[in-house]
């Protein structure tokens, strides 16, 4: 049995086969025509070069030898030096180049005679008083005729290889006349068979094809019966047999109950709707294909209306739409940073916050039709969360001023009684003192926390270098540094742009950092301040040689109240929290690189200040407008 495919390679293959043999004598034709030329350069021409440069430089020599008897003997004598160098070294190129018959002879009798000519020059005795006279006789008569015997040899082996040249044009003349007979010939063959065989092909495929066609258009008409005639058992064949295959179970699946799928879909809707949280369901091309009532509420649309629409019709929010759009391309969840993915919807007075997760729609053939919006109502949430930023503001309010009297107290007490006190009752004051001034910082932390979380962080901005905030924070951390055996090294370049940024709420940051690498490194241990430009970006980073973070800390590591055992007074665990706060509200980023045992490495962005737009210090929450 013949394939479809055996018959098409079977018949091109046979032209091809035709190519190819043209292509081979093309190519040996092309050679010869090749080494044809090559013999031309190779044998003749550097032959012909040399007898014509010859020529011209014992034509020189002579004119030399005339400007000395016509009393120059200066411009004489240096005109047929040059030539005379010129000549011997063509003479030696020709004598290298022997290729043709007689050209032997002809560059022997150019050397024998050539050296009688020299002889004679040096007969004259140019240098001698003698008189113009007998010297211009004796240069006619033994010079002269010496001189034109040179200029003839080297003018018969010129004409010598002109002619060889001549010659070997020819040749390459009719091979390249043949080449070309040749190639139109079987070419013109070649052409004729392959679109006789193209006719034939065409022929034979277009039958069953257009066969194929028909039966198509009439299927979409939707006459299910139809089925086209199989004709022997090539690929066409099986064509058509699957043809017919899918036409019997596509009039299967229309003879099914179209009342029991429309009943499936209107349990889905029905599904739909009954989800309490809001749910659009889109298209690859973002159209709205279904919402629930839930979410028609919170856009305040008509969930009807909205079908077939574009997402940014009814959902102006730009963060969702490029979610929506990522998701599908991707066909993965996006990831959103810290409350990225809250919406907050606000209708006069009454605001009200939803959670977002776009969930791609992944189809059994791979596909990504669309995906699904979901929208949780956590305005409670978020109340409570407010409720319990403002309980900590306020219990640290109430508790700064008794822990400012306590510590103040105790302050007196170990000026004023320290006298009168035992070692022991001294070091539980000094215990006491301690306990104060930690319990005054974390209440600070608190306070600035609760700041941060409540939008009402100033951010007093500037241009600022960041070799600047590099060098306070340094100045402020060297000490403390010193007295534990730590080195600490600064590395900000004073050529690195300037950076917008309120400076006294990033030194903060940085001495943060730097303050806990100090209790994380061992003495003798070595911490680094390094700054770089990485695009629209200053990436500042402090790196210690410490024991690292656990593996199991690094994803908690910037949470509220998240301390590491590690040094002798363990912070507050709000450091980190407020530094995070403070870069985003710089619209920077923050993050950890670290392996235990080896040292940990924080690293933020800063905006540059020439690209720098204005920085708003409530970003936590996204507005939708209404329109």
């Amino acid at each position: 049995m013949k394939t479809l495919r055996a018959k098409i390679l079977l018949g091109f293959g046979a032209s091809l086969f035709i190519v190819a043999l043209i292509l081979i004598l093309g190519i040996v034709l092309l050679l010869r025509l090749g080494r044809a030329s090559d013999a031309i350069l190779q044998e003749n021409y550097l032959s012909t070069l040399a007898a014509e440069n010859m020529i011209n430089d014992i034509e020189r020599q002579d004119s030399g030898l005339l400007l000395v008897l016509l009393n120059f003997p200066e411009l004489g004598f240096k005109e047929m030096r040059e030539s005379e160098v010129s000549f011997l070294m063509w003479l030696g190129r020709a004598k290298d180049n022997v290729t043709i018959t007689g050209e032997q002879e002809i560059v022997a009798a150019i050397e024998k005679n050539y050296t009688l000519y020299l002889q004679e020059i040096q007969q004259l005795h140019l240098g001698s008083r003698d008189d113009g006279t007998r010297l211009a006789s004796r240069y006619h008569d033994q010079v002269l005729p010496r001189f034109w015997t040179v200029r003839d040899a080297c003018l018969k082996l010129r004409n010598l290889n002109h002619e060889v040249m001549f010659a070997a044009s020819k040749r390459a003349r009719r091979i390249a006349e043949q080449a070309v007979w040749f190639i139109s010939i079987i070419g013109t063959l070649t052409i004729l068979g392959g679109i006789s065989f193209s006719v034939m092909l065409a022929q034979r495929l277009s039958r069953p094809v257009t066969e194929i066609n028909q039966a198509v258009a009439s299927l979409a008409q939707g006459n299910y019966g139809v089925q086209v005639p199989v004709q022997g058992r090539d690929e066409l064949a099986l064509l058509a047999t699957a043809f017919n295959s899918m036409a019997n179970k596509l009039k299967h699946f229309h003879e099914l109950d179209i009342d029991q799928i429309l009943a499936e879909k209107r349990k889905s809707d029905a599904i739909i709707r009954s989800v309490d949280d809001g749910l659009v369901v889109v298209d690859e091309k973002l159209i709205i294909t279904n919402m629930n009532p839930k979410a028609a509420a919170i856009f305040h649309v008509e969930a009807a209306a909205s079908l077939g629409k574009h997402i940014l019709e009814v959902v102006r929010d730009e963060t969702i739409y490029r979610s929506l759009q990522g998701a599908i391309a991707t066909g993965q969840e996006p990831h959103y940073e810290a409350d990225e993915n809250i919406l907050t919807v606000s209708q006069g007075e009454v605001v009200q916050h939803y959670q977002t997760a776009i969930l791609p729609i992944h189809s059994r053939a791979g596909v990504i039709p669309g995906a699904v919006l979901v929208l949780r109502d956590v305005t409670r949430l978020k109340e409570l969360d407010r409720l319990k930023s403002e309980f900590v503001m306020t219990a640290s309010h109430e508790l700064r001023t008794p822990l400012t009297s306590i510590g103040m107290s105790v302050s007196m007490l170990k000026e004023s009684a320290a006298a009168k006190l035992s070692e022991q009752e001294r070091q539980l004051l000094d215990i006491c003192h301690e306990e104060v001034l930690r319990l005054k910082a974390l209440v600070d932390d608190l306070l600035e926390l609760s700041k941060i979380e409540a939008g009402r962080l100033e951010l007093a901005l500037e241009p600022v270098a960041p070799a600047f905030l590099g060098q306070q924070a340094w100045m402020v951390i060297k000490t403390q540094a010193e007295a534990k055996g730590i080195a600490v090294s600064l590395e900000v370049p004073e050529n690195l742009p300037e950076v917008l940024v309120d400076p006294h709420k990033i030194v903060w940051v940085l001495v943060n950092l730097l303050a806990n690498a100090v209790r994380s490194t061992p003495a003798g241990g070595h911490i680094h301040l390094r700054g770089a430009q990485l695009g629209p970006k200053v990436h500042l980073t402090v790196q210690d040689n410490g024991p690292g973070i656990p593996w199991d800390m690094q994803s908690r590591i910037f949470d509220k109240f998240v301390r590491l055992d590690q040094g002798e007074t363990p912070g507050s665990g709000l450091g980190l929290a407020i530094s995070k706060e403070i870069v985003r509200a710089h619209r920077g980023v923050i993050w950890l690189e670290s392996e235990p045992g080896q040292g940990s490495a924080f690293t933020f962005t800063l905006p540059l200040a020439d690209q720098s737009k204005e920085i708003e210090t409530d970003g936590n929450t996204t507005s939708i407008d209404r329109g």
